[in-house]
C-alpha cells in the first residue's frame, strides 16, 4: 500500500460498519463540539454588545462591512438561531446543513467579536471541528462515512496546524527562535501582565528554572518546537495517542511558563487522540446503553 493510501486510510477510515463503541464515540464528539460552540457563540455574543465599531477586521469581516452585528441585539439572536440549528442537527431534525449554517454563524460572531485588534486562535478546533461534522453530516447519509470524513478532516487539519506552527517560528525567526532568552522575554512580559491583573506576580518552579541559565530555558523551547513539528503523527493510528499526550504535555508547559491556557484545544486533544470506541467495546459499555440516535 502507498504511504498516500495509509494516510488516508488511518485518516478516514476504511468505510466498514462502525461498531456500537465507535457509534457512542462519535456521537460523544458531536455533542462536545456543539456544546462548546453554543458557549463560545453566547459568549461573544454577549461581548459584542459593547463594542461600538471595527479596529482590525478578520476573517469573512476582510470583504464585508462586519459592522451590522454592532450597536445592537444581533448577536443575541445569531446566538438563539445557532443552539437552535445544533440541536436540531444533533437529533437530525431538518435540513442536512444545519451543521454548515451553525459555523456561518459561529464565524460571523467570532469575527464581531474579535474586531479590536486581538486575533486568539483559542478557539479554532472547535470552528474546524464544527465545519467537518457540517461537511460530514452534509455529503453522506450513512454514519459511518460520516463520522470518518469528519474525524479524518480534523485528525488531519489539528495536525497539520502544529506542524505548520512550528514552521512558521522557523520562517519568521529562524533557528534564534530556540534562544532560551526569548523565553525570558516572554515570562518576564506575562509576568507583567499577571501583576495588572492580580496585583501580584510569583515564578514557579518551572520558570525559576527556566530563568536559572540560557541552555535550560534554550532545550525548554527545543522541546516544545520539536512536539508541535511532529504534530503530523496525528495522522495515524498507532502513533496517535503518543503525539497526543506529547502535544497536551507541551501546552501544560506552556500554562506552567507563560500563564497562557489552552483548554479547550487539551480537551479536544483528549478527546481526539486515544482510541475511544475501541475501548467502549471492550468494556461492553454498547450493551449498557440504547440509544436511538446512534445510527442517525
Amino acid at each position: 500500500m502507498k504511504i498516500t493510501d495509509q494516510v488516508i486510510v488511518n485518516l478516514f477510515g476504511s468505510g466498514t460498519q462502525l461498531t456500537t463503541g465507535q457509534k457512542i464515540y462519535f456521537k460523544i464528539f458531536e455533542a462536545y463540539v456543539i456544546f462548546n460552540s453554543i458557549d463560545l457563540a453566547w459568549s461573544w455574543a454577549f461581548y459584542t454588545l459593547k463594542i461600538k465599531e471595527v479596529v482590525l477586521p478578520l476573517g469573512i469581516a476582510t470583504h464585508i462591512n462586519i459592522g451590522f452585528m454592532h450597536g445592537n441585539e444581533l448577536p443575541l439572536w445569531f446566538a438563539g438561531t445557532l443552539t437552535l440549528l445544533s440541536i436540531l442537527a444533533f437529533v437530525r431534525i431538518g435540513p442536512k446543513w444545519l451543521y454548515l449554517a451553525c459555523f456561518g454563524l459561529l464565524h460571523l460572531l467570532f469575527c464581531a467579536r474579535y474586531c479590536l485588534g486581538e486575533i486568539p486562535h483559542s478557539a479554532n478546533f472547535i470552528g474546524l471541528s464544527l465545519l467537518a461534522l457540517g461537511l460530514g453530516v452534509y455529503l453522506y447519509d450513512e454514519n459511518r462515512y460520516r463520522q470518518g470524513v469528519t474525524m479524518g478532516l480534523v485528525y488531519f487539519f489539528v495536525g497539520f496546524g502544529y506542524t505548520t506552527a512550528s514552521f512558521s517560528k522557523l520562517i519568521a525567526t529562524g533557528i534564534q527562535w530556540t534562544d532560551g532568552r526569548h523565553l525570558w522575554l516572554w515570562m518576564s512580559e506575562k509576568s507583567v501582565d499577571h501583576l495588572s491583573k492580580y496585583g501580584m506576580a510569583e515564578y514557579n518552579f518551572l520558570q525559576e528554572l527556566a530563568f536559572l541559565s540560557v541552555p535550560i530555558a534554550t532545550i525548554i523551547l527545543i522541546i516544545g518546537i520539536t512536539t508541535e513539528f511532529f504534530g503530523f503523527l496525528l495522522w495515524f493510528k498507532r502513533t496517535r495517542p503518543f503525539i497526543t499526550l506529547a502535544i497536551i504535555g507541551m501546552h501544560i508547559g506552556i500554562f506552567l511558563t507563560m500563564n497562557i491556557w489552552f483548554g479547550k484545544f487539551m480537551s479536544e486533544l483528549i478527546l481526539i487522540g486515544f482510541p475511544w470506541g475501541i475501548w467502549m467495546d471492550k468494556l461492553k459499555i454498547g450493551q449498557l446503553i440504547k440509544w436511538r440516535f446512534l445510527e442517525t
